[in-house]
C-alpha cells in the first residue's frame, strides 16, 4: 500500500491527478464510438435507443456515485491514522456496497424502466431498442457499482495509474467489441450492450487483481469488523451527505437545463452545448481535487494541521495553473468548439453570445471544486450537505431576480453564482474542520 508519510510534494501531487485526467479524457471516446458504430446502420431508431438507454442507465448508476466519495475519504483516512486493517475493511465494505446496489437495481429494473420513459418519452421503436438495450446492461450493475467503490479506494492510495489503467481497460475493451458485436456480427443495439456488459464485468476482475494485496491480509474476512454497528452507522452517514449533496447539484443542473428551453430551440441547443465546456472543466480539474481528497484525507487520519495546509496549497496551486489553460483555451478557441459541435447557425450564432460566461467557468468553479475534495478527504459530509442547500437556494433566488428580466443572461449569472455560493459556504466552514483535524475528532 502507498505510504502516507513523506513530503506533500508537486511531484505527489501530479502523480496522483494527472493519472485521472487522463482516464477521464477517454470517457467521451466510449460515447463517441457506441454511437458511430450504431450509426453505420443507416438508420436513426438504434442511434436514438443507444443514446437514451445509456443516459436512463448512467442515471441510474450515478445515484451510488456517492460510493466512491465516501470510500475516498474514509480510506484515506484510515490510512493516514495507518489502520491497515480498517483498510482492508473499507474495501470489501464498499465492495458488498455495490454488489448490493446493483441487485437492487436488478430487482427493480422493470418500474424504474418504465418511470424513466414517463419521464423522457420516445417513439414506440425507440423505446423498444432501448428497453432491449438496458435489459442486457442492466445484468452489470453489480461490476459497475462496485468498481465506484475500487476506484475511490485505489484513489485513497495513491493508486491513480491504476485508476487509469482499470479505465482504459474497460474502455478499451468495450470499443473493440463494439465493433465486433455490430459491425462484424450484426448485432446491432444489443451488440452495443453486450460490449458493455462484458467490459464492466471484465473490470471488474481486474479492479479485483488491482487490489490482491488487500486479500492477502486476513483483514478482509474479519467479520466482526467488517459489521461492526459503529463503522457501518458512520460509513452510511457519510454516503447519505454526499448523496444528498449530489441531488441538490443535480437539481441545479436539471434546473438550468428546463429553463432555459423557454427561450427558444436555438437558445436550450446553445446551453446544451456549452454545458459541455463545464463537463470539460470539471474532468480536467477532477485530477486535482482527487489529490486533495487523498492527501487531505491522510493528513486528517494523522491529525497532522501542518499537512493538511501542505496538501491543500499544492493541489491548489495546480489546479489554478489547469484553471487558468481552460480560461485561455476557452477564449481563445471556444467558437472553434462551437463550430465543431453544432452546424446550425443559429446555434452558433446564440452560442456565441454566452461564450464568455465559459471563460469564467474556471475561474467561478475551481474554488467549490477543490473545496469539495477537501471536505470529501476530511469526510466533513455533513457541512457538504448543508451547504449544497444553501448554494442551491442561492441559485433559486438568482433565478427568481435575475431571470425576469435578463433572461438567458440571467440564467447563467445565477447558474456561476451557485458555485460561489458553494465555495463561500464551504470555505466558511474550513477553519471547524481544521479545529477537528487537530483535535483529532475527524
Amino acid at each position: 500500500m502507498a505510504e502516507t508519510g513523506g513530503q506533500i510534494t508537486h511531484r505527489r501531487v501530479l502523480n496522483i491527478a494527472i493519472p485521472i485526467v487522463i482516464s477521464n479524457a477517454t470517457v467521451p471516446i466510449l460515447g463517441v464510438v457506441d454511437t458511430g458504430v450504431v450509426g453505420q446502420m443507416g438508420l436513426a431508431a438504434p442511434i436514438g435507443a443507444v443514446g437514451i438507454g445509456a443516459i436512463i442507465i448512467s442515471s441510474i448508476y450515478w445515484i451510488f456515485g456517492f460510493l466512491r466519495m465516501g470510500t475516498t475519504g474514509l480510506t484515506s483516512q484510515a490510512h493516514g491514522a495507518g489502520r491497515g486493517g480498517e483498510v482492508t475493511a473499507l474495501l470489501v465494505r464498499a465492495m458488498l456496497t455495490g454488489a448490493a446496489g446493483g441487485l437492487l437495481i436488478i430487482l427493480l429494473q422493470w418500474p424504474l424502466f418504465w418511470g424513466a420513459f414517463r419521464i423522457s418519452p420516445a417513439s414506440e421503436e425507440v423505446e423498444t431498442l432501448a428497453r432491449g438495450y438496458m435489459a442486457i446492461r442492466v445484468w452489470s450493475a453489480p461490476a459497475a457499482i462496485a468498481i465506484f467503490g475500487v476506484t475511490g479506494w485505489l484513489i485513497a492510495l495513491e493508486r491513480t495509474r491504476g485508476v487509469l489503467l482499470l479505465q482504459l481497460w474497460m474502455n478499451g475493451l468495450n470499443i473493440l467489441l463494439d465493433i465486433w458485436f455490430v459491425l462484424g456480427l450484426g448485432w446491432g443495439v444489443q451488440g452495443v450492450a453486450f460490449a458493455t456488459f462484458l467490459a464492466e464485468w471484465s473490470g471488474l476482475a481486474l479492479a479485483l487483481w488491482l487490489c490482491r494485496d488487500a486479500f492477502a491480509s486476513p483483514a478482509w474476512r474479519d467479520w466482526d469488523r467488517l459489521f461492526d454497528a459503529g463503522r457501518l452507522r458512520r460509513m452510511l452517514v457519510v454516503n447519505s451527505d454526499i448523496l444528498i449533496r449530489s441531488l441538490m447539484l443535480m437539481g441545479i443542473f436539471v434546473s438550468f437545463l428546463f429553463l432555459g428551453s423557454d427561450f427558444g430551440d436555438a437558445t436550450l441547443a446553445a446551453n446544451h452545448i456549452l454545458l459541455q465546456f463545464i463537463e470539460i472543466t470539471a474532468y480536467a480539474l477532477d485530477g486535482f481535487a482527487f489529490s486533495a481528497e487523498t492527501l487531505v484525507g491522510q493528513a486528517v487520519g494523522a491529525s497532522s494541521i501542518a499537512r493538511l495546509r501542505r496538501s491543500i496549497f499544492v493541489a491548489t496551486l495546480w489546479a489554478l495553473v489547469g484553471t487558468l489553460l481552460l480560461s485561455i483555451v476557452f477564449a481563445v478557441w471556444g467558437g472553434a468548439i462551437v463550430d465543431l459541435m453544432a452546424k446550425a447557425l443559429e446555434v452558433q450564432a446564440e452560442a456565441r453570445i454566452y461564450l464568455p460566461y465559459m471563460v469564467l467557468v474556471p475561474l467561478l468553479g475551481v474554488a467549490s471544486w477543490m473545496l469539495d475534495g477537501i471536505f470529501i478527504g476530511a469526510t466533513r459530509t455533513t457541512d457538504m450537505r448543508n451547504m449544497s442547500v444553501l448554494s442551491t437556494a442561492a441559485f433559486v433566488a438568482a433565478v427568481l431576480m435575475l431571470v425576469p428580466d435578463y433572461g438567458n443572461h440571467g440564467l447563467w449569472i445565477a447558474f456561476l453564482f451557485s458555485f460561489v455560493a458553494r465555495a463561500m459556504t464551504l470555505a466558511a466552514r474550513y477553519p471547524a474542520l481544521e479545529r477537528a483535524t487537530e483535535a483529532g475528532a475527524l
